[in-house]
Order: C-alpha cells, then structure tokens, then sequence
C-alpha cells in the first residue's frame, strides 16, 4: 500500500495532460484543420470574409492570392489566401 503513494503523483500528472489534451489541444487542431480545409477548398464566386472583417466576392485565385470584389462600387482587392476567416456571408444585406 505505501508504493500506490509514491504514484499517485504520476497518476494526477498523466490525468492533467489529458484533461489539458481532451479539452484544449484537440479541439484547437480540429478547428485549424476545418480553417484549413476551408481555404484550400475556395473557388471563384465565393463570398469571403477576411481576418480584418472585409466582405467580397472571389473574382480570381493564382496560388495563394486571391482577388475579391466589394460592394457595389466593385473595389478589387487582393489578400493572401491564409487571411481569409470565412466563406459564404450574405454581402445582399
């Protein structure tokens, strides 16, 4: 009985990474591999939203730059593929 002692310690320690991993790492590597996904899945006519909150539409993609319209002045902007945060906002309303 005195050595379960000597391991308790351990036990709480391996407990603790696997809350932390559980609850914390493996969702944040979900959440960057869906992120991911979505950038690389992006095609022309997609409505963006960029990291800095900018809304448009895909007109072209070479690489990892994408060109996008905004508004109804139709203002080309072009961004790094990696700053784009979402697809499919409504720019209508």
């Amino acid at each position: 009985m005195e050595g379960l002692g000597n391991y308790s310690g351990i036990i709480m320690i391996v407990l603790l990474f696997a809350v932390f991993y559980f609850f914390l790492i493996r969702p944040e590597n979900k959440k960057k591999k869906k992120l991911q996904e979505m950038r690389t899945n992006l095609q022309v006519g997609d409505q963006i939203t960029t990291i800095g909150g900018i809304v448009g539409k895909i007109v072209s993609i070479k690489d990892d730059m994408i060109t996008f319209e905004t508004g109804e002045d139709r203002v080309r902007l072009q961004i790094m593929r990696w700053a784009i945060s979402t697809t499919g906002v409504d720019t209508q309303g």
